[in-house]
């Protein structure tokens, strides 16, 4: 794989992702943001946090693999959540495990959460974007 994924020892250790990842691939992937709405736009999850990270999730390892990915190629992501604070955390993480059980995925890379006032449409709790890399 052409990621490798890194928790330095000098730096706390978090759960949900690496804190840096080394990419030797030369083909790059810029995915955009992803929200909880199925194959036919239909909203997934409205109110509920968990439900709709998890669809995300799910969105994003669509669209990687329509190119030959999956987040295991996922170099970076960055996470926008409406009105965020720290008592969302385990909502946002069971969202995360749920998906990436489905998904297949043991580990995720680094992670850049960003709380926001809103996002496209009054019903969308989460958007997730991803760079990967590819061979």
């Amino acid at each position: 794989m052409p990621i490798t994924l890194v928790n330095p020892e000098k730096l706390p250790k978090v759960d949900i992702y690496r804190q840096v990842s080394v990419a030797t691939g030369s083909k790059l992937v810029f995915v955009a943001g992803q929200v909880a709405r199925d194959a036919d736009g239909g909203k997934v999850g409205e109110g509920d946090l968990v439900a709709q990270v998890e669809q995300c999730y799910l969105n994003l390892g669509a669209a990687l693999a329509e190119v030959g990915a999956s987040l295991e190629n996922v170099a970076k992501l960055t996470v926008y959540v409406v009105d965020w604070t720290p008592d969302k955390m385990a909502q946002f993480a069971e969202g995360v495990d749920r998906a990436t059980a489905k998904l297949g995925v043991s580990s995720l890379p680094p992670l850049t959460g960003i709380g926001v006032a809103a996002l496209a449409e009054p019903d969308i709790l989460v958007e997730v974007e991803a760079i990967a890399v590819l061979d």
